[in-house]
């Protein structure tokens, strides 16, 4: 930015406003060794990359055959740091599920995280609808992500599918209360689900920028036209992608202030979390 501030007009180079990472993991990835996935770690990267407050999911347990097993340890941690905000995991497919969504809405959490494939469970199955009804019920956002690597990284073990657009619509569509944040989606997706939807539906729904292809590609500029600011929110999916990618995507934009301040927080915390 230093380098390139001669050549950027005003309206690229906002003043600083808050900025929410509503798409961040803690702890290790089984199939490569990542950096920074401790607290400290990540609260490091967030100083480097301007980040004031992350969502962070419990990376491992996402893995695990009881992923909620993990959610005590991620409140704890995130107790310990203001900077972090807890984003559970809820299997709906295994006992306990309504209790660890009532310690979400009692804990203030702002979203619980189910991943269907990563569980075994069927996306648009009874289990994943019940979970809906639920979390629109007890005005809890679900989040959900569409991979979490690009297919040609993935290791020979790892074997869950891509969430597919159908099944994203389906459950926007099943319950009237229902918000769901879904992260690491492309462009074609979310047109696909957007598109697919109606206007009640889509507005119930939003996107992290973590996955859309931002400038010399014209993929993130589109969708803000097409579909709309307010449906997108700031993601990086750090420490499994580099945070600075998600900033400079949006730095590269012509931007208002105001435009700018919505990704990074506003469409969040007036929008996510009315």
């Amino acid at each position: 930015m230093e380098e390139r501030g001669a050549h950027l007009s005003a309206r690229r180079v906002p003043r600083r406003l808050m900025r929410i990472d509503v798409n961040a993991f803690l702890g290790a990835y089984p199939y490569r060794r990542v950096p920074a996935t401790s607290p400290d770690g990540l609260l490091h990267a967030m100083t480097r990359a301007g980040i004031d407050e992350a969502w962070v999911s419990h990376l491992p347990s996402l893995f695990w055959r009881q992923p909620m097993e993990g959610n005590a340890w991620l409140y704890a941690t995130a107790a310990r740091e203001p900077r972090l905000k807890p984003v559970p995991a809820l299997h709906p497919g295994l006992s306990g599920w309504e209790g660890a969504l009532g310690e979400a809405a009692d804990r203030a959490a702002p979203a619980g995280r189910c991943d269907p494939l990563y569980y075994g469970l069927d996306p648009t199955g009874p289990e994943m609808r019940v979970l809906a009804a639920a979390c629109g019920a007890a005005h809890l956002p679900l989040m959900m992500a569409v991979r979490l690597e690009d297919g040609r990284q993935r290791h020979p073990n790892d074997r869950a599918g891509e969430l597919p657009a159908a099944a994203v619509r389906a459950l926007i569509r099943s319950d009237e209360d229902l918000r769901l944040l879904i992260t690491h989606a492309d462009r074609g997706f979310i047109e696909e689900v957007h598109f697919g939807s109606t206007p009640e539906e889509a507005a119930r729904l939003w996107w992290d920028v973590s996955w859309i292809w931002g400038p010399p590609e014209d993929h993130l500029e589109t969708l803000l036209g097409t579909i709309g600011i307010d449906r997108f929110v700031f993601g990086t999916g750090q420490p499994l992608r580099i945070p600075e990618a998600s900033v400079a995507k949006i730095d590269l934009l012509d931007l208002t202030p105001a435009q700018r301040a919505a990704i990074d927080s506003e469409n969040t915390r007036g929008g996510l979390l009315r």
